[in-house]
């Protein structure tokens, strides 16, 4: 039997590339997730206008914003291996071409079956983003560089929705609703030009080599299970304020669409910005020999923060709810960079694409329950508070997905369990031989 490759020997050769252009590759990543993120929040950003030309209901919407999710989700893991056989070069270009051209549509639909279609199908574009993003960021970046790559696609996804809320708003309040899309499908097809001169290396388009635990050996551990808990705890609270701020500022606590712009716009850049510092000071600790201790203290201080913004939003009057949403924003942004790094950590490099694939399957779950759930309450009681009140009750759940359903934060031993597995296997083939005629 041949031995597993080792990291080394399964990453393609970064060093093909010069530094230059290899942080041009970064960028343009970077670019493409931070238009990932411009376009799904469109619709939410627009709903209230949505909602008062075509008179849908706040359960209607909730199904609007919640059928991204229903074929993002679906499609996390299966795209995963698309990336991998066809070239995530050409997948991250053909899913975003999908997904600027569902956007634009949206400015034309005229019923709820049209943007129930364009919904699904930017939710089709747009999961080929975050699974060709980090397979090509692991072809052209050296390992010692990740961090500092992962850091700055982070910081462009989270940036997105300030833009697209700030933008989007502008757009709308002046142009329409509907120019907005225009505007902003017609912009993101501009990056497929800068893309398509960008020559990788041998090893990205290469199909990838064989090596690692088999797929049972990850499903068996209970660590998956709580960073996916975590992740779809996380993401609850996150894609209900993604989705619904907009409309519970501009609805319940009566702002203008140019104040609901400044607003959320600015909200999101806090919340990005706090993950840029956030990643910084971890990876200090981390160097110190403290990655258990820096990454779940500040999952702990996250969630239990988020339990009690989400009340204070429900509960208390509009200048302490206006600074629980910023509070919670820097809380989102401070846990941005362990909800993956914990995951990576563990699997290792021969294991962390299909680890982090199954957890963001289920993490964005949370996008197709949260945002129903909340139309659903908020159609039957007329007001947020028991939208806000559940967030708070599924941000609780994380605490016992990332601190307690995940040891010592370490990599696993795959070479040890997948002994300890095979061992009663190898011991029954001798006695089955003795027993032979």
């Amino acid at each position: 039997m041949t031995a597993p490759p080792t990291a080394s020997e399964t990453l393609p050769p970064a060093s093909e590339l010069s530094g230059r252009a290899r942080w041009s590759i970064v960028a343009l990543l970077a670019a493409a997730l931070f238009i990932n993120y411009v376009d799904r929040g469109a619709v939410p950003t627009a709903a209230h206008l949505i909602q008062d030309e075509l008179r849908f209901s706040a359960r209607a919407l909730g199904l609007l914003f919640s059928a991204f999710f229903w074929t993002y989700a679906l499609l996390q893991i299966p795209i995963g291996w698309v990336a991998e056989r066809f070239g995530a070069q050409r997948i991250l270009a053909a899913g975003l071409t999908v997904w600027a051209c569902a956007t634009m549509l949206v400015g034309v639909a005229h019923s709820f079956a049209a943007l129930l279609a364009l919904r699904l199908l930017l939710g089709i574009g747009e999961s080929a983003g975050f699974p060709s993003v980090s397979k090509l960021l692991a072809m052209v970046v050296p390992v010692k560089e990740l961090g500092t790559a992962n850091g700055i696609v982070a910081f462009a996804y989270l940036f997105g929705p300030a833009v697209g809320a700030y933008c989007g708003g502008l757009l709308m309040e002046h142009f329409g609703w509907r120019a907005a899309f225009w505007v902003f499908g017609a912009a993101s097809l501009l990056w497929l030009l800068p893309w398509s001169q960008v020559r990788l290396p041998r090893g990205a388009v290469e199909k990838s080599s064989a090596g690692g635990p088999p797929l049972r050996a990850v499903l068996r551990q209970p660590s998956l299970w709580g960073t996916s808990l975590g992740l779809f705890s996380s993401n609850y609270s996150f894609y209900f304020m993604l989705t619904w701020l907009p409309f519970y500022v501009v609805r319940e606590r009566g702002f203008s669409t140019g104040e609901m712009a400044s607003l959320t716009g600015s909200s999101y850049v806090v919340n990005a910005l706090s993950a840029l510092l956030a990643g910084w000071i971890i990876d200090g600790l981390v160097r110190k020999g403290q990655a258990n201790l820096a990454y779940k203290s500040v999952m702990i201080a996250a969630h239990a923060g988020t339990v009690a913004c989400m009340l204070c939003i429900a509960l208390a009057s509009q200048p302490w709810a206006i600074g629980a949403i910023f509070v919670y924003q820097i809380l989102s942004g401070i846990s941005s960079p362990g909800a993956f790094a914990m995951s990576q950590i563990l699997a290792g490099p021969t294991a962390s694409a299909r680890w982090v694939g199954i957890q963001n399957a289920c993490g964005n779950l949370a996008g197709v329950i949260a945002p129903a759930v909340t139309g659903f309450l908020v159609e039957e009681s007329q007001h947020f508070t028991g939208a806000f009140v559940l967030a708070a009750v599924v941000s609780v759940l994380g605490l016992g997905g990332w601190v307690w359903m995940v040891p010592k934060l370490a990599p696993l031993p795959w070479a040890q369990l997948g002994a300890a597995r095979d061992a009663p296997a190898a011991r029954r083939q001798p006695d089955a031989a003795r027993g032979a005629p």
